[in-house]
């Protein structure tokens, strides 16, 4: 079975994020001092003796009130708590029991699935089990005096909690593809993410910075399980004010860099912008695998040629990503979505691909008897010894050279491309490491200096 699911329950500004960085030992829930800053709900790995679990935060309830995201905030929050093992229910220990704490329980109290009571900003242990005492009255147990932000009292309160999760036994480890789906605002990030799911897992609306955190979803298709991560829409940094939208992009550039394989969404309507061609950039220097998934193309008019000008246009935009597959769909209807993961499959394994030695000399002897090295006007040649694949993730070959100055720019992306033409590594970008004779020798005793050419 997957890992159990624990629903992180409150009214806004109880501190639910705050504990769900507590549990989980991380720092990604943004925290900001704002109501309805979490809107969508987030997954996030946590565990506790021997038991692990994926805590959920989610917004903040309000059952009174249908302005703006509320009502999509709470169904958000219900549909994290149907799928869930047990809740906990966070309520603010400083403001004391309030008219909105007791509907949530009343609520809570209907359904089947276990509660345990944490009444966080608890800092002080003194005090904390005299602030708790009031809400006894919830009817929901013993209520647990917590802080957030400090960590007291979270041991007492994950002994309970773990009491209503299954054994470890019954957990079974499963290799994951992380995948990150980013874009610029309002291109259908979380549509897409939704329409893998298969339900309305992010909240969608026209307007934009809907989605603020980085939302992790697992999948599985074909025994394949997949980390879906929607992020926050990215835009020109000078119109990003300090606050949950800068936050938000900055977890969505985090997202990135702890992906497998990166999904960059781009508006069909709008061809590539600016920002997208600084978010492939951003993709290829991380070195991360790649999928231009290209949505909204259902609203497009179409003839027998536009999918070949829209290949163009991209090839010629993102030129420093055509290694990186393009995919033409539409999240609203479904079209060709599930062929997504298809070529997120071919990217996630050229990305991990590793060659021997042999192999990739055999395509450096090719290159070379096709066109040698230039010469400079002094009569140095370039000389290519030998090469060798150092890493993955992405691959990284490193050559081993008479003098990497007398290599141009051309000229490496001439054997970058054989390397392509010759290997594959379709959907993943691939570096090359020149090392000179100098370099070799020193690289005994000091740390490497391998010139790093750029990502093609």
């Amino acid at each position: 079975m997957p890992l159990p699911i624990v629903a992180i329950i409150g009214r806004p500004n109880v501190g639910k994020s705050t504990l769900v960085n507590r549990l989980a030992g991380v720092t990604d829930a943004i925290v900001h001092d704002e109501p309805g800053v979490t809107r969508d709900r987030t997954y996030k790995e946590a565990f506790w003796r021997d038991r692990e679990f994926l805590v959920v935060d989610t917004g903040g309830l309000v059952f009174d009130d249908d302005t703006e995201f509320l009502p999509f905030i709470r169904e958000q929050a219900m549909a994290a708590l149907a799928e869930a093992s047990a809740a906990i229910l966070v309520v603010d220990g400083q403001a004391g029991l309030t008219a909105s704490d007791e509907s949530i329980a009343t609520w809570l109290r209907q359904q089947s699935v276990p509660i345990v009571l944490a009444v966080n900003k608890c800092e002080s242990v003194d005090q904390g089990l005299v602030q708790a005492a009031e809400f006894w009255n919830l009817g929901l147990g013993e209520p647990f005096p917590v802080s957030g932000i400090h960590g007291n009292g979270t041991g007492e309160l994950l002994d309970q909690l773990v009491i209503h999760l299954p054994p470890a036994s019954e957990i079974e480890a499963t290799d994951e593809i992380k995948v990150a789906i980013v874009g610029r605002p309002n291109v259908g990030k979380s549509s897409l993410l939704n329409a893998f799911v298969g339900e309305n897992r992010s909240i969608v609306s026209p307007i934009s910075g809907t989605t603020r955190d980085a939302i992790d979803m697992v999948v599985t298709r074909r025994e394949q399980r997949y980390r879906l991560i929607d992020t926050a829409g990215i835009r020109k940094k000078k119109q990003v004010e300090y606050g949950p939208e800068f936050f938000g992009i900055n977890r969505a550039f985090k997202a990135i860099r702890r992906a497998d394989v990166v999904l960059l969404v781009i508006d069909a309507l709008d061809g590539v912008t600016e920002q997208d061609q600084k978010l492939a950039g951003r993709i290829a220097e991380d070195g991360r695998a790649c999928v231009l998934v290209v949505n909204k193309w259902d609203v497009i008019e179409k003839d027998s040629h536009t999918i070949y000008e829209y290949d163009r246009t991209i090839k010629d935009r993102l030129h420093f990503t055509d290694w990186a597959e393009a995919i033409y769909v539409s999240a609203m209807t479904g079209q060709r979505v599930e062929k997504i993961l298809d070529l997120v499959d071919i990217a996630a394994e050229q990305h991990k691909r590793r060659v021997s030695t042999s192999v990739i000399n055999e395509v450096l002897e090719e290159a070379l008897s096709w066109h040698t090295p230039p010469t400079t006007r002094q009569g140095r040649q370039g000389k290519i010894y030998y090469g060798t694949q150092v890493t993955s993730y992405p691959p990284t070959i490193a050559l081993f050279v008479n003098d990497p100055k007398l290599f141009n720019e051309n000229y490496r992306r001439y054997i970058e491309r054989q390397f392509r033409q010759q290997l594959g590594f379709a959907g993943t970008p691939i570096r090359l490491l020149w090392r000179g004779k100098k370099l070799r020798e020193m690289e005994q005793g000091t740390p490497n200096r391998a010139t790093r050419v750029k990502t093609v």
